[in-house]
């Protein structure tokens, strides 16, 4: 027993002793910055500055990180999760052993010095009346989202980097625990970013082995009322249609785009991925709602609002919801 048990202690005691190198390397500016509740994202660019994005807020730039501490930080948490970061493997994509946080970090040669984005995961979910509140969308909005929910509508959140895809999709989550308290919820994603309320709910993560198109076949046994994906990136949006459109309505997804009609265009360039014949019809029938949100100089908005109607054979047929 003690021999099974002293490997798991010295492991312990090595991950702990990672854990505090590591905010000795970052440093108690960045430390603070991962505790703050209003954070949601710090940079580091390549001339040393660090940038700070606050809920509500613009990207502010604060004080300057040197070289060599952003790259001993790195090799820090490369070592942590036993790779490396070095100029034959210039990339690091992980979580940040302190809290989970989402880390991408380069170093010369693909930049000219250490650059690194820390996405937090957000503390506070927001309500979709909250966001009526704040004026982020119209109370229209607000009850067209609502109806789908409670219909079990299909809804495509979309939006650019950083322009609030993620924190909407948690106030819809939000929305399905308080409307449809009843429903059971498979959450997939890649990096731990959606929060949801409702009771019967079970989280499966992507990784290096197991993709989402693996994750959603295995989605289809797990009884499931409602398929969330937290982002739509590649093939797997043909397994998420063929889901949403046999029998599992009500889900919700993110995906990359500037405005409806190309968020649906960017899904049928990911289904071909994994088929080449179109896929507009299932599109069509798949997606019912799509909310697009992004930035504007009043802070995050919702653009667009539109319910998916159908694919005529020349383009998707829509109606714009109101203001």
């Amino acid at each position: 027993m003690a021999d099974d048990a002293t490997p798991l202690n010295a492991r312990e005691q090595s991950q702990r002793r990672g854990r505090e190198q590591l905010r000795r390397q970052l440093g108690p500016l960045i430390c603070a910055w991962l505790e703050d509740p209003e954070v949601i994202e710090i940079m580091l660019n390549a001339d040393g500055y660090l940038w700070v994005e606050r809920l509500g807020q613009g990207m502010v730039r604060e004080c300057a990180m040197p070289a060599s501490q952003a790259e001993a930080a790195m090799a820090t948490i490369a070592a942590y999760l036993n790779t490396t970061i070095t100029a034959q493997n210039p990339i690091l994509e992980c979580e940040l052993p302190l809290g989970g946080q989402r880390f991408e970090g380069v170093i010369p040669p693909i930049a000219s010095a250490p650059t690194f984005a820390i996405r937090l995961k957000a503390t506070k979910v927001f309500t979709l009346g909250e966001y009526v509140e704040s004026g982020i969308m119209t109370q229209a909005q607000c009850a067209a989202i609502e109806t789908a929910i409670v219909e079990k509508q299909n809804i495509l959140v979309v939006g650019g980097t950083g322009s609030g895809k993620t924190t909407l999709t948690n106030a819809i989550l939000h929305g399905i625990a308080r409307l449809t308290p009843d429903d059971r919820l498979v959450i997939l994603e890649d990096t731990n970013e959606l929060q949801c309320q409702a009771e019967n709910k079970t989280i499966l993560r992507s990784n290096a082995s197991v993709d989402l198109q693996k994750l959603l076949k295995v989605t289809m046994r797990m009884r499931p009322d409602r398929i969330i994906v937290g982002e739509v990136r590649g093939g797997e949006a043909l397994a998420l249609l063929k889901a949403w459109n046999t029998g599992h309505p009500g889900g919700a997804a993110t995906v990359h785009a500037n405005d409806a009609r190309s968020g649906l265009t960017r899904i049928e360039s990911l289904v071909a991925e994994a088929r080449p014949t179109p896929a507009q019809d299932e599109i069509a029938a798949a997606i019912n709602l799509v909310v697009v949100i992004g930035k504007t100089p009043k802070g995050r908005r919702v653009r667009e609002l539109r319910r998916v109607i159908k694919w005529n054979g020349r383009d998707y047929e829509t109606e714009v919801i109101e203001n």
